[in-house]
């Protein structure tokens, strides 16, 4: 008589095959960046968690320029969006990805406004915290770091 599985083969084999990934998801990789002036910076661009990618800071710097975008705050805002989708980009993600923000502004009276640039591109509306502090790199009116996870 053929005996079926037990339930209990199952979920060990279903265990090991779990245990394996999540082993292999845990590896953390210090990601520089391209650009030959940013890769002596003291901090990786990215850092990768298993499928998890933590961005770090991203003022409103045109890096094709040197100089922060115009525009006051929404010009920054975006250009930090755009620098955000260009790291992103090089990890095969999108903004659909981010799951998590938190929003750094020099001057918490400029929140209304950039909000709305924002929520033009976190459509999937990721967890954000949002403060403000002064003395931000370049003397930037925004910084922006995200958190995302690669499905």
């Amino acid at each position: 008589m053929k005996q079926k599985p037990s339930l209990f083969l199952f979920f060990t084999l279903f265990g090991l095959i779990f245990s394996v990934h999540a082993q292999e998801s845990n590896e953390i990789i210090f990601h520089k960046s391209p650009d030959p002036k940013r890769q002596k910076a003291p901090f990786s661009e990215t850092v990768q968690a298993g499928n998890l990618f933590f961005l770090a800071g991203q003022i409103g710097m045109d890096r094709s320029v040197g100089k922060l975008a115009e525009g006051g705050i929404q010009g920054e805002t975006e250009q930090a969006i755009k620098n955000i989708q260009g790291v992103l980009k090089r990890h095969g993600l999108t903004l659909d990805n981010v799951v998590k923000c938190t929003v750094i502004l020099s001057d918490i009276n400029d929140f209304r406004a950039f909000n709305e640039v924002y929520v033009k591109y976190f459509t999937k509306k990721p967890a954000r915290t949002t403060y403000a502090a002064a003395g931000l790199a370049a003397n930037a009116k925004i910084e922006i770091d995200v958190i995302a996870v690669k499905e």
